[in-house]
């Protein structure tokens, strides 16, 4: 009988990619679609800390994405990009 700690078989590895991205359109206060370097569009929500700060983004605007390896269709703001 193979043991593992419960933790280690519920949980993510901790590696993410990082891409920038460019808004396309506000879908609500919170939800973005977003169109990737390689011309895919994907679903982007806030951080946690973007929307607790109430931030806004305007179409055009080129914002960083976090992304996991598991799931390309959707993405999460870090900020905008510089």
């Amino acid at each position: 009988m193979l043991r593992f700690p419960l933790w280690s078989m519920n949980t993510m590895p901790d590696v993410t990619i990082h891409a920038v991205a460019r808004i396309l359109e506000t879908l609500n206060p919170i939800l973005f679609r977003v169109e990737l370097p390689n011309g895919k569009i994907i679903f982007a929500h806030l951080s946690k800390s973007l929307t607790e700060a109430h931030a806004t983004f305007a179409p055009d605007t080129q914002v960083i994405l976090e992304l996991t390896p598991y799931d390309f269709d959707q993405a999460r703001i870090l900020g905008e990009a510089e």
